[in-house]
């Protein structure tokens, strides 16, 4: 699949209309649909609005948890499985304003909860590098429109790791900005202290393009940071050389996964080789210790904080203002109904779980201490961050998982391993997953995340890794079309 810069050229050399590269994305999503199930709505007609932007005319997909004027946004949840939108999250009106032509919205967990991309209303994603496998999620359709070569970008949103982890597992680039970077205006909120906007690309550039595009004030979201006049593009092909990154001792300790199967062991030791490629390079990259227990601790306060505030986020989903409408003889009774049958298990026992979460009695022992969890977690990685430009990590413990397969969710793997990329949640840190290599057949990758502001810093390393590196615009051969 092309790059946006390389579509850029063609449209500008004429060797190809911007309504023949709709054309050809629209017929890879029907083709592809039954099989990998990564759109809830394919666009059939061709819409474009001129522009001088680096995006003019270039197709692309966005996350189903984005409001769009006048086109089904479902979430991916039975409960707004007719909702139609009234208004355009900032994030896309911005994108067709610079002459993005849409191709569809993509399904996603449901509600934005869950890693999977099995509980979407429509079905489940399927990885394009092996159908067996999940593509991870919440921003499932996403990340595998990218990975099948539909589009040449996708925007999704990331609370925990659900553009990243996905861009891994699709051999893809995962880019989530600072926290308020890009406004969340229409974005239907999950855990709105964690809640980012970002974009799934072929290569860093591209990560940058469409950053540069989306960034900037809101006056629609309170939350949303000034434009700081700085084109990320331009510093890509800064140098790097003397720069400093860290990685974390207890994450990447063989002794502490010997247990945990051969498949972790190599991505290890392939983040190893990685780690000499780049200090050839120029990099300073040294090993730090951090406290295991709040490495252990970061899935549980996440969990906390999120259930929380997204039963918070949604208590208007309710059957009465939108959604199909509940039965009974009162209010209650009809709420009761429509929650009862369109919520999926998972988003039950979560809204659950925040409910009592946030029941004064345990506020105190639950939520504050989740809190208190994330701000120790924060300040120790803000004080290394006074040492070190960035932090680079394996992006997961593995590959893909399949459908059917189980982790020990008490392993050292799954607590510390998995969930890591939540710090950047935690803190609002700038944090890219970039293609590294294989496993198995399947593509791995890691992950580097900077300091709060510095976007532009972040995508300045990713892009030299990525030329080291040389997995830039990766895809199946059998998808490459």
């Amino acid at each position: 699949m092309e790059t946006i810069m390389d579509l850029r050229k063609s449209l500008d050399d004429k060797k190809v209309t911007s309504e023949e590269l709709f054309k050809k994305s629209n017929t890879l999503a029907h083709k592809y649909q039954e099989e990998y199930n990564s759109f809830v709505t394919i666009i059939d007609d061709y819409k474009h609005v001129n522009s001088n932007s680096l995006i003019d005319g270039i197709p692309f997909a966005i996350k189903d948890n984005f409001s769009t004027k006048g086109i089904l946004t479902t979430a991916s949840s039975n409960i707004l499985k007719d909702y139609v939108p009234v208004y355009d999250a900032t994030a896309y009106k911005k994108l067709i304003e610079s002459g993005g032509v849409l191709v569809g919205k993509t399904v996603l967990d449901e509600l934005a909860m869950g890693g999977t991309g099995t509980t979407g209303h429509t079905g489940i994603v399927k990885n394009p590098w092996d159908k067996s496998r999940q593509i991870g999620g919440s921003s499932a359709g996403s990340a595998s429109s990218v990975a099948l070569g539909i589009v040449p970008f996708s925007i999704g949103s990331d609370t925990g790791d659900s553009i990243r982890k996905p861009a891994s597992f699709g051999g893809i680039v995962g880019f989530k900005p600072t926290y308020g970077r890009i406004s969340r205006y229409g974005l239907f909120a999950f855990a709105s202290s964690l809640d980012h906007v970002g974009c799934f690309t072929r290569c860093v550039r591209d990560a940058a393009i469409v950053t540069d595009i989306l960034k900037g004030k809101d006056e629609r979201d309170m939350t949303s940071l000034p434009d700081e006049n700085i084109n990320y593009v331009d510093l890509l092909d800064n140098d790097i050389k003397g720069k400093k990154l860290f990685y974390i001792k207890e994450l990447t300790d063989l002794n502490l996964y010997k247990d945990s199967g051969s498949e972790t062991i190599e991505v290890l030791n392939k983040f190893k080789e990685t780690i000499e490629k780049l200090k050839s390079i120029g990099f300073i990259i040294e090993e730090v210790s951090f406290d295991e227990k709040l490495l252990k601790a970061i899935y549980p306060a996440y969990m906390t904080i999120s259930c929380a505030e997204a039963t918070s986020n949604n208590s208007n989903l309710t059957g009465i203002p939108f959604g199909p409408r509940g039965e009974g003889d009162n209010i209650n009774d009809i709420m009761f109904d429509a929650r009862t049958k369109g919520f999926s298990e998972l988003i039950k026992r979560r809204f659950i779980l925040g409910s009592y979460i946030l029941q004064r009695e345990n506020q105190e022992r639950l939520f504050k201490n989740a809190q208190r969890l994330r701000r120790i977690i924060v300040d120790k990685t803000n004080e290394l961050f006074k040492t070190y430009d960035a932090m680079i990590l394996p992006a997961g413990g593995g590959i893909a998982p399949k459908f059917d397969s189980e982790i020990d969710r008490m392993s050292p793997r799954y607590l510390m391993l998995e969930n890591h990329l939540v710090i950047a949640n935690f803190g609002g840190f700038p944090s890219i997953t970039i293609p590294s290599g294989f496993v198995n057949n399947m593509p791995i990758a890691i992950n580097i995340t900077g300091r709060q502001f510095e976007d532009g810093l972040v995508l300045n390393i990713a892009n030299k890794i990525e030329e080291q590196l040389g997995y830039k615009g990766i895809i199946k051969e059998e998808y490459d079309v």
